[in-house]
C-alpha cells in the first residue's frame, strides 16, 4: 500500500492489445488507422505468437530469437518487402532500405561520419538551436501563448531538430524549406507511407499500390531542394573538401575496403533518410519525454534540478552530457514506452527455428518493439512511467535485446548518437528554463503509421521555472 505522502506511479497513454482474432479485413482497417492496433494482448506475455492470414507470420518478444534475427543470422532476415515498398518513393536506396552488398559498402563508408569526435565537434550547434527553442517557449510564455498558455510541444520539437539537420549536417541548409519539407514528410507518411491491403495480401512490389498512384508526387520538391544543394556544393571544390557537415563527410566518404564513393543520388537518398528520420524520431522521443515528465513532478523536479546543477540557466553542452545521467534516463524510458519505431519487420529467407517454433522460408516475422518495451516478462510495471527502469545497475544487468529504440547488430541504427546527444542537449535546456504539465482533459493517443506520433501533436502548458 502506498503511503499518503508518496504519489501513485504514472501509467501514460497506452493502446491495449487486441484480445479476439481479427479478419483480414479488420487487420487492414487498424493497420492504416494505427498500426498498434494489431497487437494481440497475449503478445505482452509471451515470447512468441504466430498466425496466419494470407500469408503465415510471427510476432517476436523474446531477447534471444531477436538476437538471432537481429545479429546471429542476420543475412537469413532480411528486411521485409513493405518496409522498402513504403519508404522507397520518399527515400530511394539509401542505407536504410538496402540489402547485401549495396547495404555493406555504404554503411562502411558512412560509419566514420558518425564517430564520437564527429559528434562532438558538431554539438554547438545542438546547443545553439536548443537556446532557440528555450526562448521562443519564453517568448510565447510572455505573449501569453494566445491566452491558452498551451503549446504544441510535437510541433516545437520538430522545429528545434530540423533547424539542427540544417545547421548541423547541412551548414545552415541554405534552399532547404522546412515548412514544404515538414509538409511533404507529413503527407507521405499520411498516404503512400500507410499499409495497402494489397501489401497484406502479399501482392508483388511492382504492382502500384492506389496511394502511390495518387499521390506520386508528394515528395519531388523536397527532392529537387537536395538535388540542388548536392549540385551547388560539387561546383566549388573548396566549399565541400573542407566542409565539416554531413554533407561534406559524405561527399568525403569511401567505403574503406573498395574506395567506392556515393554518386549524387546515392547522396540524395541518404541525405533525405537522415533528413526524414533524423529529426522525426528524435522530435518525437523529447515529446514524449516532456509528455511524461509534465505528468509526474517528482521526476520532472529530479531531471530540472539535475540540468540547473550541469548548466545553470543556460544551455546545455557536450561537455554536460556526462553531468546528466538523469536526463538521460528519461529519454531512455520515453523510448521504452513511445519507441518511435515501434514496428520493425523481417521475410525468412531460410527454413528456422524460433522459441522452438518451425519458422519457414517466406514467412512475414514482425518484430513489435512496442509490445517487447511493455512486455510482462521482461519489464517490472511495463505499463508505468519509471527513469529509474534505466539506472545503472538495471540496465546492465538488462538483456541487450529486451530494449530495442535505435534496433541492433549490424543495422543498429547509424544516427543513435547524434540523436542521443541532441535529444539531451535539449532537453536539458528546456528543464532548466521551462516547467511543463498537462493541459487538462487531454490524453495524447500514440499512433503508428511509420512512427510513433501523439495524435493530434502533443500539447503542455508551459510556464518559467522558479529561479
Amino acid at each position: 500500500m502506498l503511503d499518503d505522502a508518496q504519489p501513485a506511479p504514472f501509467t501514460p497513454a497506452h493502446v491495449p492489445g487486441v484480445m479476439q482474432p481479427m479478419s483480414l479485413p479488420q487487420i487492414v482497417s487498424a493497420a492504416r488507422r494505427n498500426a498498434l492496433e494489431t497487437i494481440p494482448a497475449i503478445a505482452y506475455r509471451q515470447p512468441m505468437v504466430s498466425g496466419k492470414t494470407i500469408i503465415r507470420w510471427h510476432m517476436v518478444m523474446d531477447p534471444g530469437a531477436l538476437r538471432r534475427i537481429m545479429l546471429d543470422a542476420v543475412d537469413d532476415y532480411p528486411k521485409s518487402e513493405l518496409t522498402p515498398r513504403l519508404l522507397r518513393p520518399a527515400i530511394g536506396t539509401s542505407i536504410f532500405t538496402s540489402e547485401g552488398d549495396e547495404w555493406r559498402w555504404q554503411r562502411r563508408a558512412a560509419a566514420p561520419i558518425f564517430n564520437h569526435r564527429k559528434m562532438v565537434a558538431l554539438s554547438p550547434m545542438m546547443t545553439a538551436a536548443a537556446d532557440r527553442t528555450a526562448e521562443r517557449l519564453a517568448k510565447s510564455i510572455d505573449d501569453g501563448f494566445d491566452g491558452t498558455g498551451v503549446a504544441d510541444v510535437m510541433d516545437e520539437m520538430v522545429t528545434a531538430t530540423f533547424e539542427i539537420v540544417c545547421d548541423a549536417l547541412l551548414s545552415g541548409g541554405e534552399g532547404l524549406d522546412r515548412r514544404e519539407i515538414g509538409g511533404a514528410i507529413t503527407r507521405y507518411f499520411d498516404t503512400i507511407g500507410k499499409v495497402s491491403i494489397l501489401d497484406i495480401a502479399g501482392v508483388p512490389n511492382w504492382i502500384p499500390r492506389p496511394s502511390q498512384l495518387m499521390n506520386r508526387g508528394v515528395m519531388n520538391g523536397t527532392v529537387e531542394m537536395v538535388d540542388k544543394l548536392i549540385a551547388s556544393r560539387r561546383a566549388s571544390l573548396e566549399s565541400y573538401e573542407g566542409a565539416d557537415d554531413l554533407l561534406g563527410y559524405m561527399l568525403r566518404a569511401e567505403d574503406p575496403e573498395t574506395g567506392q564513393k556515393m554518386d549524387d543520388a546515392t547522396l540524395r537518398n541518404n541525405l533525405l533518410s537522415f533528413i526524414v528520420a533524423g529529426h522525426e524520431t528524435t522530435a518525437l522521443a523529447l515529446a514524449w519525454s516532456l509528455y511524461l515528465l509534465a505528468n509526474d513532478n517528482a521526476a520532472l523536479d529530479r531531471a530540472a534540478d539535475e540540468s540547473r546543477a550541469a548548466n545553470g540557466q543556460g544551455p546545455a553542452a557536450a561537455e554536460h552530457l556526462e553531468h546528466l545521467p538523469y536526463i538521460r534516463q528519461v529519454l531512455d524510458e520515453a523510448m521504452r514506452l513511445y519507441p518511435p519505431a515501434a514496428m520493425l519487420s523481417r521475410t525468412a529467407r531460410v527454413d528456422d527455428e524460433l522459441c522452438g517454433r518451425e519458422v519457414r522460408k517466406g514467412d512475414l516475422v514482425t518484430l513489435p518493439i512496442y509490445a517487447l518495451h511493455r512486455h510482462e516478462l521482461l519489464w517490472e510495471n511495463p505499463l508505468q512511467f519509471n527513469p529509474d527502469n534505466f539506472a545503472p545497475e538495471k540496465a546492465k544487468a538488462r538483456d541487450r535485446y529486451a530494449y530495442l529504440p535505435f534496433g541492433a547488430g549490424p543495422r543498429v541504427c547509424i544516427g543513435m548518437n547524434f540523436s542521443l546527444m541532441e535529444a539531451a542537449i535539449i532537453l536539458a535546456t528546456l528543464l532548466a528554463r521551462l516547467e511543463f504539465a498537462p493541459r487538462p482533459g487531454h490524453t495524447p493517443e500514440p499512433v503508428v503509421t511509420m512512427t510513433l506520433r501523439p495524435k493530434g501533436g502533443m500539447p503542455l502548458k508551459v510556464t518559467r521555472r522558479a529561479q
